[in-house]
């Protein structure tokens, strides 16, 4: 017998489980994969698009050689499996196929993602003076979602390729292979981009250093430039009888000397490329 169905109604298809197998379900002490002599039980958690932890519904699959039941916990989750699932002429190839269309469009959602980092890339080349820290958290937090999420079914397709209680014929095997090689190959494009975010974290913040050194660099400047003016100003500040007091044209020359001092330091640092 092939279902789909709420957790709730699993009075429904007790006829064909066995009383332990029903109270372990009930009990919801769960794990990603589990074999035992005769059946297998699956748990995972299940989004048809990115997966934001909060939107991720609890779904359980029993196999055994006759029967293949799909539970859901909510009614939401079951119309969306139900699209996927399908009868077939073996519970194995029943198992297969709703796994198989599980996974049919997940490589378009990565793309999509991956064209929102590259965007976003591209904006803070362009712009980096806007904030860009918001983006970058939360692609790194959809990433290691995603990340955790196409994990476990690494974990379900290989645990039941090894097919350690017989409920598989060779073609299933091949398929829970191929689909382990699929997942895996999701897991390794989503570290690609988390690696892809790591460096567009470092560039930002490199972009942000260079503004602050910067304006770090214009502050020396004009600090340098001018010192010599202050220690003129308190040299002649100073409460003492200088000789150039007397002197009538003292005060345009320490304006010119003044004047002097500062534009010549400013292209002294002009041709040193200081600025």
């Amino acid at each position: 017998m092939q279902r789909i169905l709420l957790l709730d109604q699993i009075q429904e298809v007790e006829p064909f489980l066995d009383a332990d197998v029903t109270r372990y379900i009930a009990r919801g002490d769960l794990h990603t994969f589990e074999s035992f002599g005769e059946f297998d039980i699956v748990a995972f958690e299940w989004s048809d698009s990115a997966c934001k932890r909060a939107q991720c519904a609890q779904v359980l699959a029993y196999l055994d050689k006759e029967d293949f039941f799909v539970f859901c916990k909510d009614a939401s989750s079951m119309q969306r499996a139900a699209t996927l699932f399908h009868e077939k002429e073996s519970a194995e190839q029943a198992f297969a196929d709703f796994f198989s269309h599980l996974f049919k469009d997940n490589p378009a959602d990565l793309d999509e993602l991956e064209d929102r980092i590259t965007q976003t890339d591209d904006d803070i080349l362009l712009d980096y003076k806007k904030s860009h820290l918001k983006d970058i958290i939360d692609f790194r937090r959809e990433l290691l979602g995603l990340k955790r999420y196409y994990e476990q079914f690494v974990t379900i397709f290989e645990d039941a390729a090894d097919n350690e209680n017989d409920l598989f014929g060779r073609d299933a095997v091949r398929r829970l292979n191929i689909l382990a090689n699929r997942a895996r190959r999701l897991v390794a494009d989503i570290v690609t981009m988390q690696d892809r975010i790591s460096q567009m974290r470092e560039a930002y913040q490199a972009q942000i250093d260079i503004e602050q050194n910067q304006i770090m660099k214009v502050f020396t400047t004009v600090t340098v430039i001018f010192l010599p003016l202050t220690l003129l100003v308190g040299w002649y500040g100073m409460n003492l009888q200088m000789p150039e007091y007397h002197w009538p044209l003292s005060y345009p020359v320490v304006i010119i000397a003044s004047v002097l001092v500062g534009v010549g330091l400013y292209f002294y640092f002009k041709r040193k490329k200081w600025i």
